[in-house]
């Protein structure tokens, strides 16, 4: 009597992954919407290359064609839809990208508001959420610090993505480089490039740099770009808040 050997199997490994994605969200009428797109990438050219982007349709609510179409407007302008989000039983065709399960509003959202210009303000939002007379609760503890330090400036071409809280430069942040911060932005000398904090839904992050030279402020995908800008801001120690859904630009003393 024999006995075959055993085969031996190699087991296939799944491991889970978290990526930082960028949401765009378009309302009606997409006309409109897609001409501030445009406005957008023509201040930031490049800006969604090789990035991930879902995009989120639960307020347009378009038809199966609709979709198809807009998919492909977005191709055009150098915008690869990685994912739809969309409610309901919507079945799309095999072409498309595939519907996203499990969605949660921690994606980093992309808001087209063309209103959302920067005006100068001498008092910001005040902190919310904190303990009356400096106390802190006695069943709370108090989180391990999650800053991101960069002691070297940020050279044209870089990015800095930092999903976990705040990111500090001690250096400058030159034209065509790019800050993206879960957290606050804090750059210690000349910003000329894009900073975008608070991007996983952190409203009450902030942007300071000693000196605004800075292509693109964006807090919880509120923006205002360099075209934008009071001029009196331009050169100027400023920081950057919402105040009512408005992104703010102001003086900081």
């Amino acid at each position: 009597m024999t006995f075959a050997a055993p085969v031996e199997t190699k087991s296939i490994r799944f491991r889970a992954r978290s990526f930082v994605a960028f949401t765009l969200t378009p309302e009606a009428p997409l006309s409109e919407w897609l001409e501030s797109l445009d406005r957008w990438i023509g201040n930031s050219p490049g800006y969604f290359a090789g990035r991930p982007v879902v995009l989120n349709l639960n307020t347009l609510k378009p038809e199966v064609g609709q979709i198809e179409a807009l998919v492909a407007e977005l191709g055009l302008r150098g915008i690869r839809i990685y994912a739809i989000e969309l409610d309901g039983s919507t079945a799309l065709e095999a072409n498309l990208p595939p519907v996203l399960i499990g969605a949660k509003e921690a994606t980093a959202g992309l808001l087209m508001q063309a209103d959302s210009k920067g005006r100068p303000e001498e008092t910001g939002k005040p902190e919310e959420g904190k303990a009356e007379d400096g106390k802190q609760p006695e069943d709370r503890q108090p989180e391990a610090p999650a800053t991101l330090m960069v002691k070297t400036p940020i050279r044209s071409g870089q990015s800095v993505f930092h999903a976990h809280g705040d990111v500090i430069v001690l250096g400058s942040v030159a034209s065509g480089s790019e800050i993206v911060a879960a957290g606050s932005i804090h750059v210690y000398g000349t910003l000329r490039g894009r900073a975008s904090a608070g991007v996983l839904g952190h409203s009450a992050a902030r942007i300071f740099c000693r000196k605004n030279e800075a292509e693109l402020l964006s807090v919880d995908g509120w923006y205002c770009t360099a075209e934008e800008m009071e001029p009196s801001l331009r050169g100027k120690a400023v920081q950057a808040f919402l105040e009512k859904d408005t992104l703010r630009i102001a003086p900081f003393n």
